[in-house]
């Protein structure tokens, strides 16, 4: 062999070595990198378990457990039907509720569902004590490297804590929490309790109905037609499949139908995943396994139905409505929500919704403030009496309200003819102009409580207009001459109500402050025909109240109808407290009082008391006050009534604002009226007892005047020369100030022209 080729082939053999070499030291490196990966890996292993059991302990550490009592009353608390009822206690109604519940003991559970829902969702539940503690690991360890939460390996007990106290906060303080709270539970129950709390609490999608269900009684009921105690296996592993995703595995869509086939699977698919885990865990053996796999589950489900609800009128929304505000100012308070969170809609709307849901859901007791025979008997009147309304002009919808003077108690109400055919609440959610029925509140009553009125002043009723060059009329009337305080309220005439409350405009009274402090919503104070109803929308409660006021002495009771919230353990949440409210001074109500019998017992604007004589002579005997109402085009007429101790509102009209015949506020509403009237009596004969008067109260000051001027006898300067004015002299009551002494412009209101023509009447041929 030739030295060149036994070089070349050493050089080969060489580079041979050097590759084997090469590779050696690679592998080796690498062998060395992976060892040390391991023990890296090892390393963030144990500082991984160190971190997360000392930061499970801190979080532990801080954890207060409940008290065994406090625990197992919130774990057993499941959402009950809420109601409502009359002041005597007797149900008005249920509450609706969108989530239908009904706990049974663990003895009616059938042990076929209690084995479908171990088997499937905690397999390990009798032999743990509350926690796994790996996944106690797991989720520790996810919480420290930031990967949040693991929801999988909670056991039963976990998933109870977090659905009955804890909630779903996605933090690990809250996981410590349901841990520790799970090791307690177990110590304060036994498994079977837990187990039997878990199904009467868990969700199960929906019924044949389409509603929702929770609990695995209504789930038994409401998809196979059976009691829990009577679950089949095939029916029981349906069952405990449906809590990890209700609505798509129920059998039922929510407008009451059964799904598609290929909607049914998801639901027929899980329950065979929970006839496997049966058979996995021991509960079935393969032979059972395979049979109630092949077993057709469809055919036990219900025929679909239409759900039947309950009858609800205008006293069941009308209390609910209340009841639903005042648990959404407890839930404020309770969770100490800021007015600043307020500004937030979606916080208002939520806690809105959490009012809601909380009323429907929570077993709460609503009573209210309504006398059942009171309301029945309302509704028997304006059922058999509110035809008497209609006048030609279609169907005339009526609203009224029956306050308690002393304490604004709404003691009943009607809110129209029939909710079957028209659901407005013409009581408490319809607003129209109160028309004259405003003028004993505003002008008159501000004006004799600030000491510009009389009982006996005197008003111009000459013609006159509004700024705008229009006419004020009264009808088809443009007005009189100088009238007394006791005709412009018993005619209703519109002038007097104008040149009154001008005088307070320009005396600077603040008129916005009375209104206000008896609910008034005025957005313009600058109208001219304020009076006379105009730029004002009002309800009939609203209204009633503000006679309720002057009934009351003047002290306003703002309107309630809820008079307390119970919860299911009894504990008063809520309890109405009188907030009063002084408008007017005692003299000032006693002396409206007494002008307002006027209108009733005149009968120039309303039929009422003597079409009352002729259905009870007797309760016509009572002491009446009140005031009518109409507006223009006579599309509302009014009629608010008082006696000492209650009063009633009445309203009545169109929806759709068309007019009204021109006398149906004077003969057809006085004619419900004084039925409604007496059907009330019938029912509680104490609320019109005819035996309490009204009476002016001892501040009141009395004075004597004239007749013809409403001020005291004297001296004057009429044309130049000096005349004394003597003649027929009356009492006139004044809240302060008293009348003043004889003056050229004796009346309140009127031009020069108005005070010539008066003065030339007055004096006649002298």
């Amino acid at each position: 062999m030739s030295r060149e080729k036994k070089n070349k082939r050493e050089r080969k053999k060489e580079q041979s070595l050097d590759i084997i070499g090469i590779g050696s030291v690679f592998f080796r490196t690498i062998k060395l990198m992976t060892d040390f990966f391991y023990v890296v890996i090892l390393l963030f292993a144990m500082l991984g378990t160190g971190l997360a059991f000392g930061y499970l302990a801190s979080q532990v550490e801080s954890v207060k457990v409940p008290s065994k009592d406090s625990m197992v009353s919130q774990v057993e608390s499941v959402s009950m039907i809420s109601q409502l009822t009359y002041s005597d206690k007797s149900l008005i109604s249920k509450i609706n509720t969108d989530l239908l519940r009904t706990p049974v003991s663990k003895e009616a559970i059938s042990d076929n569902v209690k084995q479908a829902i171990v088997a499937t969702e905690d397999e390990n539940f009798n032999k743990h004590k509350g926690v796994v503690p790996k996944a106690v690991f797991r989720a520790t360890l996810a919480s420290i490297l930031g990967l949040g939460e693991s929801s999988g390996g909670s056991t039963l007990t976990q998933q109870l804590i977090k659905q009955q106290i804890l909630g779903d906060d996605p933090t690990f303080k809250r996981k410590s929490k349901e841990i520790i709270y799970a090791l307690a539970l177990e110590r304060y129950i036994d498994k079977d309790e837990i187990l039997s709390d878990y199904l009467n609490v868990s969700p199960f999608g929906r019924n044949n109905h389409g509603q929702n269900i929770a609990g695995i009684e209504e789930a038994a009921k409401g998809i196979f037609g059976v009691s829990a105690k009577d679950l089949t296996i095939p029916q029981a592993a349906f069952l405990a499949g449906l809590p990890q995703s209700p609505i798509v595995y129920s059998p039922y869509t929510a407008d009451a139908k059964l799904k598609s086939d290929e909607d049914m699977a998801y639901g027929i698919k899980r329950q065979h995943n929970v006839l496997y885990n049966m058979y996995r865990t021991g509960v079935l053996t393969k032979k059972e396994y395979n049979a109630y796999k092949s077993y057709d589950i469809k055919q036990d489900f219900l025929e679909p139905e239409t759900v039947v609800t309950g009858t609800h009128d205008y006293l069941y929304y009308s209390v609910l409505s209340e009841a639903q505000d005042i648990m959404y100012d407890y839930l404020i308070k309770r969770d100490k929500v800021s007015e600043q969170d307020l500004k937030n809609d979606t916080t208002k709307q939520l806690y809105e919704q959490k009012a809601q849901e909380e009323l429907q859901r929570g077993g709460y007791t609503v009573k209210s403030t309504i006398n059942k025979r009171v309301y029945n008997a309302m509704q028997q009147a304006a059922a058999q009496f509110g035809s008497r309304l209609d006048d030609g002009t279609g169907t005339v919808q009526m609203g009224n309200v029956l306050t308690d003077n002393s304490t604004g108690a709404i003691l009943g109400f009607v809110g129209g003819r029939d909710f079957r055919t028209n659901q407005n609440n013409h009581a408490f959610d319809t607003k129209r102009s109160p028309g004259s029925s405003i003028k004993p509140i505003l002008p008159y009553g501000i004006a004799i409580d600030q000491g510009y009125l009389g009982s006996a002043s005197v008003l111009s009723n000459y013609p006159t207009t509004f700024s705008s060059g229009e006419k004020i009329m009264h009808a088809s009337d443009e007005g009189t001459t100088m009238i007394s305080l006791s005709e412009a309220l018993n005619v209703s005439w519109n002038i007097p109500a104008f040149w009154t409350y001008k005088l307070l405009n320009e005396k600077g009274v603040d008129v916005e402050s009375y209104m206000t402090k008896m609910g008034y919503d005025i957005p313009e104070y600058g109208i001219e025909s304020l009076p006379l109803g105009g730029g004002i929308d009002i309800s009939v409660a609203q209204q009633t109240n503000a006679y309720q006021m002057i009934a009351n002495g003047g002290v306003y009771q703002k309107q309630y109808i809820v008079e307390s919230i119970t919860s299911g353990n009894g504990e008063v949440i809520y309890k109405h407290e009188s907030k009063p409210v002084r408008v007017f001074s005692k003299a000032t109500a006693s002396i409206l009082q007494d002008l307002l019998r006027g209108p009733i017992s005149s009968g120039q604007t309303t039929t009422f008391k003597a079409r009352l004589q002729s259905i009870n002579g007797n309760l016509a005997n009572a002491d009446w006050i009140g005031k009518t109402g109409t507006t223009n085009s006579t599309s509302d007429v009014w009629l608010m009534l008082a006696t000492p101790k209650v009063t009633l509102g009445g309203w009545a009209g169109h929806d759709d604002n068309t007019s009204l015949q021109s006398l149906t506020g004077y003969n057809n509403n006085a004619d419900y009226m004084a039925n409604l009237v007496n059907t009330i009596s019938q029912a509680d004969a104490s609320l019109f007892d005819t035996a309490p008067r009204f009476s002016l109260d001892s501040s009141v000051i009395k004075a004597n005047v004239l007749k013809s001027t409403g001020l005291q006898p004297g001296s004057v300067s009429v044309n130049g020369r000096n005349i004394t004015l003597n003649g027929e002299t009356t009492t006139s009551y004044w809240a302060k100030n008293g009348p003043g002494t004889m003056t050229y412009k004796f009346a309140i209101g009127g031009t020069d022209s108005d005070y010539q023509k008066a003065w030339a009447s007055l004096l006649g041929g002298r």
